[in-house]
């Protein structure tokens, strides 16, 4: 039932002890770097000082600014020669992020996906299929490690070429994939386009999905679409990548490995901390890694602590699913909107696809959201009154969600821009975007 149960398992008070000790350890590393030695000595604090874990919270929080302002190397704690890999963002709009590891950090890596794939049901008798980049994204390589060294036999598949990932599932009998959410809905349709199923055509039983925020409705659609049940994965690439948060079979919250990262939830305006059941912004410290070690990251994912015990023994804290991100946000006449807001709408209604795109434009000197939003191949070809009163409910639901009326415009299936990343929701074209 447990892939490491002496830790899986732990006791309140034995956790805090470990992570007190691992706390002590990252400050050690955590000083051999320019940016955090200079903090800890402006903050006067030695590593082994730490005997109370709280004692975290003294610490000022670490930004994806910092990361970028001090790239590459400014919180390297190792010699270069002692580094066997890299991750980065794109750095599209300025320097990248990127996240060094050294030998020990990959094995750390390597045994949170596999714990976090055992704890999803996942064994070494399962054929593993990942349709995810592999490169800088840490998505690919991250699950790559997690699967052999669970021991399941893995097809790298990567991203995209939907006919080869069909065939890829048929010739080897593949019964688990990982792949992003605004994926698996082009996917099953190209199932659908060549009159295949993936209950009666492939022996999939399992899908486990991630890398972007998604909601229940997205994910229940999911796993109606392919009969499987859909086990929600978190990660990011400043805490290594996939791996650090998992559903268990009971799919009641993600378990988040509490012997390698120590958690906060704060208010994201005050930045004072929130008690469990409450939403906030998820602040994340590492405490099993050397090369890199990061201290209070504002991830700026919202979630919360969901309290109580899992029914699945695991002692570790669950959070919920990321209802958005703080920098996600976005503000259209005077109201504060999440993407994920509307998306939780459009997926409750039969008649619409799975993707969708949020353009705001300035129209007559007016801000406006435009929600485009792809229609089931045999709804769009349909009777004109049809579709004319279902863009009027779309319209009316997304209203009396977000408080803001949108222009809602109806589109074919497939018609809206696929990405093999993450997928894009938001366009801001306003003459002031905001």
């Amino acid at each position: 039932m447990y892939w490491e149960k002496n830790y899986e398992t732990l006791s309140k008070n034995e956790l805090t002890d470990l992570q007190i000790d691992r706390f002590n350890t990252t400050l050690k590393y955590a000083a051999q770097s320019s940016f955090y030695g200079n903090l800890l000595q402006k903050l006067g604090i030695s590593p082994g000082d730490i005997s109370d874990i709280r004692q975290i919270q003294d610490f000022p929080f670490t930004t994806k600014q910092d990361l970028r302002n001090n790239f590459p190397y400014g919180f390297l704690t190792l010699p270069k020669k002692e580094l066997i890999r890299l991750h980065s963002s794109s750095g599209t709009t300025g320097n990248p992020t990127v996240i060094f590891h050294n030998r020990h950090d990959i094995d750390s890596w390597a045994n949170l996906m596999a714990r976090s794939l055992y704890c999803a049901g996942i064994r070494e008798t399962d054929v593993f299929q990942n349709i995810c980049g592999y490169g800088l994204f840490t998505g690919g390589l991250g699950f790559q490690y997690g699967i052999e060294k669970l021991g399941a036999l893995s097809i790298p598949a990567g991203a995209g070429n939907s006919l080869r990932q069909i065939k890829l599932m048929q010739d080897y009998g593949t019964t688990v994939a990982h792949a992003i959410p605004s994926y698996l809905g082009r996917l099953h349709e190209v199932f659908e386009m060549h009159g295949l199923t993936p209950q009666k055509d492939t022996l999939l039983r399992t899908l486990v999905i991630g890398a972007e925020p998604h909601t229940e409705e997205q994910r229940k659609r999911i796993e109606d679409l392919f009969g499987v049940k859909a086990y929600n994965s978190f990660g990011l690439s400043e805490m290594n990548g996939p791996g650090v948060a998992f559903e268990c079979i009971y799919q009641n919250g993600l378990h988040i490995w509490e012997d390698a990262y120590y958690v906060e939830i704060v208010d994201p305006d005050t930045l004072q901390p929130l008690p469990d059941g409450e939403y906030g912004e998820l602040v994340m410290t590492t405490l099993n890694r050397q090369a890199m070690p990061l201290i209070r990251y504002r991830t700026r994912d919202i979630t919360r602590i969901i309290p109580g015990k899992c029914k699945c023994g695991r002692t570790h804290r669950r959070i919920d699913r990321i209802t958005g991100r703080t920098d996600d946000m976005f503000i259209i006449k005077g109201c504060n909107i999440f993407p994920m807001q509307i998306e939780g709408i459009l997926l409750k209604i039969p008649e619409v696809g799975s993707n969708y795109l949020i353009n705001l434009e300035t129209i007559n000197d007016v801000d406006e959201m435009v929600v485009s939003v792809e229609v089931k191949k045999e709804w769009f070809k349909g009777d004109i009154h049809k579709l004319d009163l279902l863009t009027k409910q779309i319209t009316s639901m997304i209203r009396d969600e977000v408080l803001a009326k949108p222009i809602v415009k109806l589109v074919e299936m497939g018609s809206l821009p696929q990405q093999e990343g993450k997928a894009v929701r938001v366009l801001d074209n306003r003459k002031n975007g905001i």
